[in-house]
């Protein structure tokens, strides 16, 4: 039997594919559960459109996370903080700072769980972050910390 996967199944496959499964399975599991729906040729339509849709939406947001990271890359983010006499810096700097000085010097709101400090920082200097988009966008910033 064919059916239109609503969501994504384990060992099945991914939301708006088209799959062949037993009839049984589908009946008493997939379509009860709204993991799935009957493959008539409506249906079919249907799930095309909303893949076009949902396709459109993607390239939209892709061309958005590209804008983004080229504004990102152009200079460096500055971060203050407070030194040491020999330059080390009385803490460290952490991925909150790092996304409130984004949206301070560049405009752009980054979730800070996105961030990750790649090394630790302790010392005034250029340091590097990294920003997961999701969807295996990952974009490498560089911050420089200077003192207060």
């Amino acid at each position: 039997m064919q059916i239109i996967l609503i969501k994504d199944v384990d060992n099945l496959g991914a939301a708006h594919e088209l799959v062949e499964v037993k009839p049984g399975y589908a009946r008493n599991y997939l379509i009860p559960q709204k993991y799935a729906i009957e493959a008539s040729a409506s249906n079919t339509k249907v799930m095309e459109e909303r893949r076009k849709q949902l396709q459109k939406k993607e390239d939209k947001l892709m061309a958005q996370i590209a804008n983004v990271t080229e504004v990102l890359k152009s200079s460096p983010i500055k971060i203050g903080a407070k030194l040491g006499v020999s330059g080390k810096i009385f803490g460290s700097v952490t991925a909150i700072q790092v996304a409130r000085a984004i949206r301070e010097q560049k405009g752009y709101e980054i979730d800070r769980r996105r961030i990750t400090i790649l090394d630790e920082v302790k010392e005034a200097g250029l340091h590097k972050a990294s920003i997961d988009f999701g969807k295996e966008n990952v974009v490498e910033i560089e911050f420089e910390v200077i003192g207060e």
